[in-house]
C-alpha cells in the first residue's frame, strides 16, 4: 500500500506564497514587485532567489563579493564540489566541517566553522554572523551506516536538520534579510516505481537511511510553517565522482576491478548487477545546487537527475573496457543487496524549467574520474 506523507507541494506553500513575518509580502505581481526606486541589495529577493551584489548595492559595491552562503558538510564528498562551484560564481562561503575536521585550506571568500548537528551551542554559532542562504549537505550518507544505527541516523539526519533550522529561524529575526535554507534531501525517500519519478509522485522511505532525510524534510516543513523560513529541498539521484568513499558502488567497483587487473585475477565476485540507476557526476549535482540558489521557487521539491537508465551490468562491463579487463563474474551472495530498489530513475524537468540545468558530464567521465583518483 503506498502512503503519501505530507507532499511538500502543499506542506511548503505558506513559504511559496511569501508568509514569512520576516519579510513584508509582496502580492503584486511580478512587475509591480519591482521597486523601481530603491536599487535591489545583494541577498534573498521577494521570490527568495538570491541575487548577488550589483553596482549600486550599497555598501556591496561594483565587484564585491557574491552573498554569503553557509554549506554544511563542507568537507564531505558533495559538500567539496559546492565549495568550489559557489567560490568560482564569486559568493562567500562560511564551510561548515565536523568536529574534529580541518577546515578548507585559506582562499578568497571562504572561511571554516565547526559544526556538531548534536550540540545547540555548535549549531547557533554557525549564525554569529548573518548568512544570505544555507545548502545544509551534513548528514550520515552511507545506507548500511545509517541501518547499523537507525537511532544515530535519525538523530542526525532528522534531529541535526530540525535544530539547524530552528537556529537559522531565530538568528534571521535579527538580520536585514530573510536567508534561503537548501535542504539536499535523496531520491531513496520515493516509493519503488518503474518508471523515471516525478516531485509529486508518492513519499514512502523504505530504509532507516531514507527515512532520516524524509524527517530532514519534515524538520524544514515544519520551520516553514512556524517561522515563515524560505526553503527548497532537492532530491538527487546517486551521485558518484572522484574522492567518494569506497563504500559506495562505484568506486567499490573501480577498487575492485584495478586489484582483478593489477593481480591478474581470472574472476570477480559480483552481486546483483541487474538493478537500474541514475548516476550523476558530483559536480552536475553541485551545479544544480547553486542554481537552485539562483533560481528555484521557496516552498518547492526540486529532483535533481539526468533521467539516464543504466543497468549495473552495463556499468561494470563499461568499468572492465576502460580497464581492458574480461574477468569471468561469480555471484558473492554477501555482495546482494535485498532491499536495494531494482529501479531508481529521476525526471528532472522541473529543474531545467525552472533553472536551465542540464548535466554536462557522462557515465564515463564519472567512471574515469573515480578511476584516475584512485590511480592517483
Amino acid at each position: 500500500m503506498c502512503c503519501r506523507v505530507y507532499p511538500c507541494r502543499a506542506r511548503l506553500a505558506e513559504v511559496r506564497e511569501d508568509r514569512s513575518p520576516l519579510r513584508p509580502s509582496c502580492r503584486g505581481g511580478h512587475a509591480a514587485c519591482r521597486c523601481e526606486s530603491r536599487p535591489e541589495r545583494a541577498g534573498v529577493g521577494a521570490q527568495g532567489q538570491l541575487r548577488t551584489a550589483g553596482p549600486n548595492d550599497g555598501g556591496c559595491g561594483s565587484g564585491a563579493p557574491g552573498v554569503r552562503v553557509l554549506v554544511t558538510g563542507a568537507n564531505g564528498f558533495v559538500g567539496r564540489s559546492v565549495v568550489r562551484r559557489l567560490l568560482a560564481d564569486g559568493h562567500r562561503v562560511v564551510a561548515a566541517v565536523g568536529p574534529g575536521a580541518s577546515g578548507s585550506p585559506g582562499a578568497p571568500n571562504l572561511t571554516s566553522v565547526s559544526l556538531d548537528l548534536a550540540n545547540d551551542v555548535s549549531v547557533r554559532a554557525c549564525f554569529a554572523e548573518p548568512v544570505d542562504a544555507v545548502i545544509h549537505l551534513a548528514a550520515i550518507a552511507l545506507s548500511r551506516a545509517a541501518d547499523r544505527d537507525p537511532a544515530l541516523a535519525w538523530s542526525v539526519n532528522a534531529g541535526g536538520t530540525g535544530k539547524l533550522t530552528a537556529a537559522l529561524a531565530a538568528a534571521a529575526t535579527g538580520w536585514n534579510t530573510p536567508p534561503l535554507f537548501l535542504l539536499a534531501s535523496t531520491a531513496d525517500v520515493y516509493a519503488w516505481q518503474q518508471r523515471p519519478i516525478k516531485e509529486e509522485d508518492c513519499v514512502q522511505p523504505s530504509t532507516a537511511y531514507s527515512a532520516s532525510k524524509l524527517g530532514a524534510e519534515l524538520a524544514v516543513e515544519q520551520a516553514a510553517r512556524l517561522s515563515g523560513l524560505k526553503a527548497i529541498i532537492a532530491r538527487p539521484f546517486p551521485a558518484s565522482g572522484a574522492g567518494q568513499d569506497e563504500s559506495f558502488w562505484i568506486p567499490a567497483r573501480c577498487k575492485m576491478l584495478r586489484e582483478v587487473k593489477r593481480n591478474g585475477w581470472a574472476a570477480v565476485p559480483v552481486g546483483d548487477l541487474t538493478a537500474v540507476r541514475d548516476f550523476l557526476h558530483v559536480d552536475d549535482v553541485a551545479d544544480a545546487y547553486a542554481l537552485l540558489l539562483q533560481r528555484g521557487t521557496p516552498g518547492e521539491v526540486y529532483n535533481i537527475a539526468s533521467g539516464r537508465a543504466v543497468t549495473l551490468d552495463e556499468i561494470h562491463t563499461r568499468l572492465e573496457q576502460l580497464l581492458d579487463i574480461a574477468p569471468k563474474r561469480e555471484v558473492d551472495s554477501s555482495q546482494v543487496r535485498r532491499e536495494a530498489r531494482p529501479y531508481l530513475v529521476g525526471d528532472a524537468a522541473k529543474l531545467r524549467a525552472a533553472t536551465g540545468w542540464r548535466p554536462a558530464r557522462t557515465l564515463d567521465d564519472i567512471l574515469r574520474d573515480v578511476l584516475d583518483a584512485q590511480k592517483n
